[in-house]
């Protein structure tokens, strides 16, 4: 079969992995190979995951995201760490996904179970370099320095966005 179909059950079969992963996330990838000049895939998240604020510079890429389920928040920084926009997703209020523009330091903050996206950004395939992780957030070694950061992260969207729906 020459088309993918992204249906609820491989939404399932996606988030049931990352429910299982230490990470509690997991990648369905639809490119064939990480060389692909388009790189594109489900991102099934829990609330939990730690995403680390980062930035996409040489190479240069914007990055895309759709919810297909669940609530997920996409967090803008400035290069102090503070979040300067920010914007809860969720597809039962008509907000279906934003595109990062290359450079700018952003982030994602689980809000409910079973949450998935489906990710574009332009290829090859290329680990985020020292430069590109944010020094102000915590390492994801750190778990106590990760919980509390994601604390106080939950708190500035419940502030600034009492709509949210973050308890």
């Amino acid at each position: 079969m020459d088309i993918k179909i992204i249906d609820r059950q491989l939404l399932d079969e996606t988030t049931e992995k990352a429910k299982l992963s230490p990470r509690l996330r997991m990648n369905c990838n639809f490119h064939s190979e990480l060389d692909d000049p388009v790189n594109r895939l489900l991102n099934a998240m829990e609330p939990g995951t730690y995403l680390r604020p980062h930035r996409h510079c040489n190479p240069d890429r914007d990055e895309i995201f759709l919810l297909l389920r669940g609530r997920v928040a996409i967090l803008i920084f400035d290069d102090a760490g503070n979040v300067t926009e920010q914007a809860v997703l969720d597809p039962q209020q008509g907000c279906f996904g934003g595109e990062i523009p290359a450079g700018v330091w952003h982030g994602l903050l689980v809000l409910e179970t079973g949450s998935v996206i489906y990710e574009v950004k332009q290829g090859p395939y290329a680990p985020l370099s020292p430069e590109n992780m944010a020094s102000w957030a915590p390492p994801a070694e750190d778990v106590e320095g990760v919980r509390h950061y994601m604390d106080s992260l939950c708190i500035q969207i419940k502030s600034s966005n009492p709509k949210s729906g973050i308890s």
